[in-house]
């Protein structure tokens, strides 16, 4: 079982927005590791699509006893398309990990995806 955990964390999972514009997507975000022994140590990494209307960025990791959260501002299309967000020391749990690329008129682009922090056996 602790061999199949160690695999599954070591892929590079997507998560894709759903909203495209002219065939390009406005947000795209890979999450790594999808499964990891707690404390967990998540990377989220969140392409955005150049646009003078990008005005921020923010991701969550959600459990039901746990959140963090981060949001940075963009400075429209001269924003970096690429922006890496890391959660360290989450505890164990399922996480609902979401990224939102915020625009002047509220949300563009979501993306979702669960991520698992298993318990270590000590």
């Amino acid at each position: 079982m602790r061999r199949r955990v160690i695999l599954a964390g070591l892929c590079l999972c997507g998560l894709t927005g759903a909203k495209t514009i002219d065939g390009h997507e406005l947000l795209t975000a890979q999450i790594s590791p999808r499964v990891a022994p707690a404390p967990g140590f998540i990377t989220v990494r969140a392409f955005i699509d150049s646009s003078d209307d990008n005005r921020g960025l923010e991701v969550v990791a959600q459990s039901i006893d746990f959140e963090r959260r981060s949001t940075i501002e963009l400075n429209g299309s001269a924003a970096p398309r690429l922006n890496v967000f890391q959660f360290p020391n989450l505890p164990a749990g399922e996480y609902d990990v979401r990224a939102e690329l915020i625009g002047t008129n509220g949300v563009r682009a979501t993306a979702a995806r669960t991520v698992l922090v298993v318990a270590g056996n000590h």
